[in-house]
């Protein structure tokens, strides 16, 4: 029996895919597929191509819980610089502002740094995927057009910087780290902060460090996953419960178990909107609120 036909007869799990500089997420699916033989394959949040680090990655039975995967909370560390802005507010872009600076105090920038934390309201960058009359914004963008940009609500659980700043050449560097909900725009934060200071910005590095209950320090390259099949090692996919991480978890008994498979309601002791439904180690379903009980939305179960 061939490595990958081992790995193929028990595809399904989570994969903590540490992704490169260079490719997009759709890539780094296009290239799994390859890999491991399998096309049922998602990933857990869109990385830009230039951002590297931790892009969760769902295969066979395990994309059933994807969506839960991209709704959890984001960590970020990164590099703003403030002197000068690009139209991608990022390295990419080209230079449209630049404001000279010679000295930036730290305490200010702390400050101005924590009054981002909570929920805040962001216009989505011209150059990104977000779409506007079924057209998205960086094909405006390419064609010298600018549109009208649909606010959102984000939350910033945290932003500190984790370096001190760096002056040089008319512009302040520092590395920050960010945690934040789903849908935020770093690059626009970075651009933001800048401005509430009073200067042109823009956001000069990013890695994710932390998605969906997944770090980086554990994460794995294409690279390594690949050498991983060749040897019939499967240890890269991670349990189906890796992908339910950031849900309230509540424990189930024999006969609710058994209640839930037949996709009937159930009471629990929660008041959690939504919960995953464990019985032991093992995730049976995920539970939404129905007024005093709850209803299976996925039962996950066989």
């Amino acid at each position: 029996m061939l490595a990958f036909d081992i790995i193929k007869s028990m595809i399904s799990g989570i994969i903590n895919l540490k992704k490169e500089a260079g490719m997009t997420s759709h890539d780094a699916v296009f290239k799994l597929r390859k890999i491991l033989h399998e096309k049922k394959i998602g990933h857990g949040g869109t990385l830009d191509p230039d951002v590297t680090g931790v892009l969760p990655i769902a295969v066979g039975k395990a994309t059933r819980v994807i969506e839960y995967m991209t709704e959890a909370g984001k960590v970020y560390e990164g590099e703003i610089t403030i002197g000068f802005s690009t139209t991608t507010e990022d390295t990419s872009g080209d230079v449209v502002q630049t404001t000279p600076l010679t000295e930036l105090d730290e305490e200010s920038v702390d400050k101005t740094m924590s009054s981002f934390e909570g929920q805040i309201t962001q216009t989505p960058p011209m150059y990104s995927a977000v779409k506007v009359n079924g057209k998205k914004l960086y094909e405006y963008a390419r064609a010298g057009q600018e549109v009208e940009r649909p606010q959102r609500q984000v939350t910033i659980t945290e932003f500190v910087r984790t370096s001190p700043i760096k002056l040089e050449n008319g512009t302040a560097r520092f590395t920050f780290r960010v945690a934040c909900s789903k849908g935020t725009y770093v690059r626009t934060l970075s651009v933001d902060l800048g401005a509430k200071l009073g200067y042109a910005s823009h956001m000069s590095a990013l890695r994710r460090t932390a998605s969906a209950g997944l770090t980086l320090d554990l994460a794995l390259t294409l690279s390594q996953i690949s050498e991983m099949v060749e040897a019939g090692d499967e240890s890269f996919l991670l349990p189906i419960e890796f992908g339910v991480q950031d849900l309230p978890a509540v424990q189930v008994t024999e006969e609710d178990a058994k209640e839930i498979s037949f996709g009937r309601f159930i009471s629990l002791e929660s008041q959690e909107p939504l919960v995953a439904a464990f019985l032991g180690d093992k995730v049976l379903a995920i539970m939404e609120k129905r007024h005093h009980v709850y209803k299976p939305r996925k039962v996950l179960i066989q």
